[in-house]
């Protein structure tokens, strides 16, 4: 979903505080809490505009509860910068767990 970053900001790649994995979705992930994680889910850091947020938050489909765009703590380079992420909120049960990494 690239596209929907168009003009906008590649900060750098960043990984997330223990705590979070990704569970397969089809052709997407989903990113869950989980208390048990060690690793964190590596990904990327976007500066985004308020348009393109409001984009970003229709494709997660936050309105409709599939998604919830919440603080997430990173690891260095980026821990303790106020950086934003969506959290899966539909059951992850009978979907693959893929770990700390979606490769798409």
């Amino acid at each position: 979903n690239h596209a929907y970053m168009d003009g906008q900001q590649f900060v750098g790649e960043a990984r997330t505080q223990p705590g979070f994995v990704l569970y397969g979705l089809g052709d997407y992930p989903g990113m869950v809490s989980d208390p048990g994680d060690n690793s964190g889910v590596r990904g990327e850091v976007w500066s985004v505009d308020d348009a393109c947020l409001r984009r970003l938050d229709e494709l997660e489909g936050t309105e409709e509860g599939y998604y919830a765009r919440v603080p997430v703590a990173l690891e260095a380079p980026f821990s303790g910068a106020p950086v934003e992420t969506y959290i899966y909120l539909r059951s992850t049960s009978g979907r693959p767990l893929l770990g700390s990494e979606w490769v798409g």
